[in-house]
């Protein structure tokens, strides 16, 4: 599967496959009277005995995706099981389900169905196929929406813009804070589910780092199920939310329980389906991608703007990095804000105006920093770091020297590092899709080729900025009643917490 290095590079014990079954014990109080026996068929039922000699089979555990986040046991070796809950299968049903109900006369029955769309897997697509970004988008829309029958195709790169500016503000209130009271830095960026279930499972004294933000997917899923819900007159049981996302991992940060609504019994992302999922769909309905209708760019929690020569909404591009852009914007935004410099992309990305840009050591580690005028001391100092190697140095910079200390502190001097687990980042997620020739599926070249598509946007009809974006201004009052609010809090940030691990050997368990 194409999990990332983070996700599967953990402290592994076990390892299940999906034609295998969870071997975990799981604790169960005994309710059985005393002189039963179990007994196993030639098949591997089981049955209880009772004394009379009348038998009950029993029926086979069922463990839900769920029951697996909540275990500490295997769930970082066996997320090829876990996968197989969250599938395109799971869209056909609901999609089956809405028609049956349509045929029966019970609307009340029907459900809302929303896809939200990653602008990586938006890229990966255009590159394998020799389409643009947009074209993509607009055979997306024809695809989901007329071909099958969804109401609403989203794009996540809208809601990546609240997901940027709650970011930058987090980070401007944590520095002031590190300047005046020793505050804790560096932050961590958080948009990365493989990292974040890493730092969980293996590093607990990472977490305080992380900002707290919660990713482009998750804030969409709060957006549609909180506020396009209530518009549309829907409780959010009764909207089913897909994300097209460019990992696996996503599937998992979908089915955290903190994003799970106890009231109506639902999650903010029903499911996640990745690029390859969606190219999959495409072959069982016995359509080609690059021979399908499109439909008009719609402009609801769509990042778009007109196009200067005919009007019509085309996709607006965002800046900085393909996995999110977050070094770039939070660099300038805290420049801006902090010390009343105004930088531009190029100033970042060619190191001018008191930028300087570093290389690592590898192509997935890069530095910047920022330096005032006539003063050598850098005031900011940002480092992307991609991959499992580069990773791991940076937790060792973040592990306390004694376990006595009351704060988080770190010995590592940056204040904020955009986090990815893939190598390249978010372009290069391993629900991508790959070049025809599988020996070039890690090809360097392959996803240069994803990132010139994914940058396409920008180069075509510019960049949007989240401020200049005047729906996420419209939405901070109509939806959240503020900036700075409580809902505004709850509906766009988030917490971690460790996972303990519990050792249990397989020969104290009694059978």
């Amino acid at each position: 599967m194409g999990f990332s290095g983070a996700v599967v590079l953990t402290d592994l014990n076990d390892f299940i496959t999906p034609s295998q079954a969870c071997i975990k014990p799981v604790e169960i109080k005994k309710t059985a009277t005393e002189g039963t026996q179990i007994r196993v068929d030639d098949t591997g039922g089981y049955y209880e005995v009772r004394q009379d000699g009348g038998e009950t089979k029993l029926e086979t555990a069922s463990i839900s995706l769920n029951d697996c986040l909540a275990c500490s046991g295997c769930i970082t070796s066996a997320e090829s099981v876990l996968i197989t809950m969250q599938s395109q299968k799971e869209l056909y049903e609901i999609l089956t389900a809405n028609k049956l109900a349509i045929a029966q006369g019970r609307p009340n029955d029907v459900r809302t169905i929303v896809v939200s769309v990653a602008p990586q897997s938006r890229a990966s697509i255009a590159a394998k196929y020799n389409l643009t970004p947009l074209q993509v988008h607009m055979r997306l829309l024809w695809f989901f929406k007329q071909f099958l029958g969804v109401h609403y195709v989203f794009d996540t790169a809208f809601s990546r813009d609240f997901s940027l500016l709650e970011s930058a503000k987090e980070f401007v209130r944590r520095y002031r804070q590190h300047r005046a009271t020793g505050g804790v830095l560096p932050m961590l960026a958080s948009a990365c589910p493989g990292w974040i279930c890493y730092a969980e499972k293996t590093h607990d004294y990472i977490l305080p780092f992380i900002d707290t933000t919660k990713s482009p997917q998750q804030v969409m899923g709060s957006l549609v199920k909180d506020y396009l819900g209530s518009k549309i007159g829907l409780t959010p049981d009764k909207v089913y939310h897909v994300s097209v996302m460019p990992c696996y991992d996503k599937k998992l940060e979908a089915s955290r329980q903190d994003f799970y609504n106890e009231i109506y019994s639902t999650r903010d992302v029903d499911c996640v389906i990745t690029t390859g999922e969606v190219e999959k769909m495409f072959g069982e309905q016995g359509l080609g991608i690059g021979h399908v209708p499109e439909a008009e760019v719609e402009s609801l929690f769509t990042k778009a703007v007109a196009s200067h020569d005919t009007g019509i909404p085309m996709l607006a591009g965002t800046e900085g990095s393909s996995s999110g852009g977050y070094l770039s914007y939070i660099f300038r935004y805290a420049a801006r804000v902090l010390y009343g410099i105004n930088l531009t992309l190029e100033d970042v990305e060619l190191g001018r105006n008191g930028v300087q840009v570093r290389a690592g050591r590898n192509i997935d580690f890069k530095e910047y920093t920022l330096t005032l005028p006539n003063d050598p001391t850098p005031v900011l100092k940002f480092a992307a770091a991609y991959g499992f190697r580069n990773i791991q140095n940076l937790v060792r910079k973040l592990k306390p020297t004694s376990s006595l200390r009351r704060r988080p502190t770190a010995t590592s001097d940056y204040h904020f590092v955009e986090v990815m687990a893939c190598p390249s980042g978010c372009i290069n997620g391993g629900g991508q899709l790959k070049p025809d020739d599988d020996l070039a599926s890690a090809s360097r070249d392959w996803v240069a080729r994803t990132e010139e598509a994914y940058r396409w946007v920008a180069n075509k009809a510019g960049v949007q900025f989240p401020e200049a974006n005047s729906a996420i201004g419209v939405l901070y009052q109509e939806w959240l009643g503020g900036e700075e609010t409580e809902k505004a809090r709850v509906m766009l940030h988030t917490g971690y917490r460790a996972v303990e691990k519990t050792n249990v050997s397989g020969l104290a368990v009694k059978w």
